[in-house]
């Protein structure tokens, strides 16, 4: 039980971490069905498709990151804080574009393979540069 409340309560790394993975799941669902009915369904650019879904994602991740993961906040200005969040955010859209671009039109991969590459290097990037600047003491 002790393990369950330092999973949910705890201000360790590790255990935001953890939360932050939850977090990510769940932003990562809204983006990944985003960027597919957008493109398959609807037919839009991949790449402009992956850019909307992105923006779908980091404000879920916002809302459930402030919810859930991150108790500690160095800006007192919510807004500022999104603003700084959106900032990170769209330094990994860059990122997410990059690695789908590269890996779809340079390695021919699927863009759906491509997501799921980006995602787990965005997640991290995402994770670390948002503790270190705004949830941190």
């Amino acid at each position: 039980m002790k393990i369950i409340n330092d999973i949910l309560k705890s201000e360790k790394t590790i255990f935001q971490l953890i939360r932050y993975g939850f977090v990510g799941g769940v932003a990562f669902v809204a983006d990944y069905l985003t960027l597919y009915l957008l493109t398959d369904v609807a037919g839009v650019n991949y790449l402009w498709s992956a850019a909307i879904a992105f923006i779908i994602g980091l404000i879920v991740n916002y809302i459930l990151s402030n919810l859930i993961v991150f108790t500690t906040h160095r800006l007192k200005k919510r807004w500022v804080e999104f603003m700084v969040f959106a900032i990170i955010g769209v330094i990994g859209l860059g990122l997410n574009e990059l690695i789908m671009y590269c890996s779809s039109d340079l390695l021919g991969l699927h863009y759906m393979v491509s997501k799921l590459i980006s995602t787990v290097i965005v997640f991290f990037w995402n994770f670390f540069a948002r503790k270190l600047t705004l949830f941190n003491k």
